[in-house]
């Protein structure tokens, strides 16, 4: 049984060039500017990984809750919901006026075929796990049973029955979550393999249509859905955005009066913290230093592992490289993930593994010796793998230098685009490189997911079975007992940084200039970023 995780790997979010200058907003267009820092991957929701394809399709589509600002659930496309006592079935009635962007009604077949679809073997969803909550989801997903036998029903036009498996705390907020939107089987099946690749092979249900994406480009525009069911409530008629690699040309666009926003790296956030326009942004997402035990055998050494990890020297990372607001990282579950139910104790801090986040080089030395005795080898030469952004550039380098430190190290770093990155990462085409995880709920299992055996998202090779063991029994067997859920986590949290499974180097932060005329932004620190659906223009 796989229980919820997410990918979510760090985005930085800006304004865009062009088409929004104020000639446009004296005209009381409400269109605003927004760039990323890489380009877009996909539109398709059941193959999507990153938190930029994401972040697309909550703005341009609907589920059957939405997150409000508080980041709470709240109902969208369903109209009322009936939870069955055990808290394992729940009825759904959808809502009349709910219409794809194409005009087509919005139904509970949509959502039964998407379902369907994304743990369909052969639809190869790497993030099909997350249904695993749902009656005979991970039978069907491993090949076991038909996908007719679904806990998934379409008992009327309007009336969407899911049944799980067990009573799941956070199943409304996954049900937020776009991977659970549905999808117009008709324009699925009428593009087959192109949807979701471009603009032209999408259709909306949501606060905004997705338009001139060629699935490649750096510019692609969100425009105002006249057919979604609330439209009423949208105010901004578009927004326009722009890929900007480098954080340096967005923040000389914000300051020309281009753009609405910029992220900002070490020393623009020095220049601009006392700014009324500066926020902070801490998110609950750690980038971490993933080492491939498959490509690199040398890596299945605890001793090699754990000399990497004390070479590296988080705090100096953060505030002297990065000095953007990140925060060393005290484990692979960053905060914001929860507090003990019965200490009220933040699960980082009880989970703390002192020597897993320390920086130690003399110990970092001798243990990398005593490694190369155990294994045989005399030299390590390895290829780091990083994206090719400001922040990661920096990060990288400083890596290099780390670890050089060691005897017979030798780092190359390679750098592309985040797009090839994530897809070599999934692929397990890497030895060394940085991988970032966002949570999409509060709760630490959001984090330990990744690393069971036979999790999609764990590709660096390390595998325990009692850390299975402790996930499969807090999830399983004390699902509905807090206090014992939260002992197994924190003990599973422990296990991993002890075998040093994983390096983890910071928390994220992701630090912004807002233009003040731009209201109703609220940023997700557990979730999607941005949703522009509560966001205006102030009237000048």
């Amino acid at each position: 049984m796989k229980k919820v995780t997410l990918v979510f790997l760090s985005l930085f979010t800006i304004c865009l060039l062009g088409a929004c200058g104020n000639k446009q907003k004296t005209a009381s267009k409400q269109v605003l500017t927004w760039t990323e820092t890489s380009t877009l991957a996909t539109q398709d929701q059941s193959l999507a990984t990153d938190s930029l394809s994401f972040q697309t399709l909550l703005n341009t589509q609907e589920g059957l809750y939405r997150l409000d600002k508080q980041q709470k659930p709240k109902l969208a496309l369903a109209k009322s919901v009936k939870i069955s006592n055990d808290g394992k079935t729940y009825d759904f009635i959808l809502r009349p006026n709910a219409k794809w962007s194409n005009g087509d009604p919005v139904t509970a077949k949509d959502f039964v075929y998407a379902y369907k679809r994304t743990v369909t073997p052969s639809t190869k969803a790497s993030m099909a796990f997350y249904f695993y909550q749902i009656e005979n989801a991970e039978a069907i997903n491993k090949g076991q049973k038909d996908v007719s036998e679904l806990g998934v029903k379409a008992l009327a036009k309007d009336h969407l029955q899911i049944k799980l498996t067990r009573p799941v705390s956070y199943f409304k907020r996954l049900l937020a979550f776009p991977l659970f939107f549905p999808q117009n089987e008709k324009i699925v099946k009428k593009y087959g393999d192109l949807y979701g690749t471009q603009a032209k092979y999408t259709v909306a249900n949501g606060p905004y249509i997705l338009k001139n994406w060629t699935g490649t480009n750096k510019k692609w525009t969100l425009v105002k859905n006249k057919n979604y069911w609330d439209a009423k409530n949208v105010k901004l008629d578009q927004v326009n955005e722009l890929v900007t690699e480098s954080t340096t040309t967005s923040y000389n666009l914000y300051n020309s009066n281009k753009v609405d926003a910029t992220g900002l790296l070490g020393q623009q956030v020095a220049a601009n913290k006392n700014s009324p326009a500066y926020h902070e942004r801490l998110a609950s997402a750690i980038q971490r230093l993933e080492l491939n035990e498959e490509k690199v055998p040398a890596f299945k050494n605890k001793n090699i592992r754990q000399a990497f990890s004390y070479a590296i020297d988080r705090k100096s990372l953060v505030n002297d490289v990065l000095a953007d607001g990140s925060v060393a990282a005290k484990g692979f579950v960053p905060s914001g993930m929860g507090s003990n139910p019965q200490t009220g104790q933040a699960f980082q801090d009880e989970a703390y593994v002192k020597s897993a986040v320390s920086y130690d080089l003399k110990k970092a030395n001798a243990l990398l010796e005593k490694g190369y005795q155990e294994t045989g080898i005399t030299t390590l030469n390895v290829e780091l793998s990083v994206s090719d952004t400001d922040s990661a550039k920096k990060i990288a380098e400083f890596l290099q230098s780390s670890l050089e430190r060691l005897p017979n190290v030798k780092v190359t770093i390679t750098s592309i685009p985040y797009t090839q990155l994530i897809t070599r990462q999934a692929a397990k085409d890497y030895e060394l490189t940085v991988k970032n995880w966002q949570a999409i709920i509060a709760d630490p299992i959001n984090f330990l997911d990744v690393f069971e055996s036979d999790s999609s998202y764990n590709n660096s090779g390390w595998k325990n079975a009692e850390y299975d063991r402790l996930l499969d029994e807090a999830e399983n067997k004390y699902g509905a007992q807090p206090e014992k859920r939260w002992q197994l986590l924190v003990k599973a949290e422990k296990l991993l940084m002890e075998d040093q499974g994983t390096i983890p180097l910071l928390q994220v932060a992701k630090p912004q200039l807002l233009r003040p005329s731009v209201k109703g932004v609220y940023f997700n620190p557990t979730g999607i970023p941005y949703d522009f659906k509560t966001v205006s223009l102030a009237e000048k």
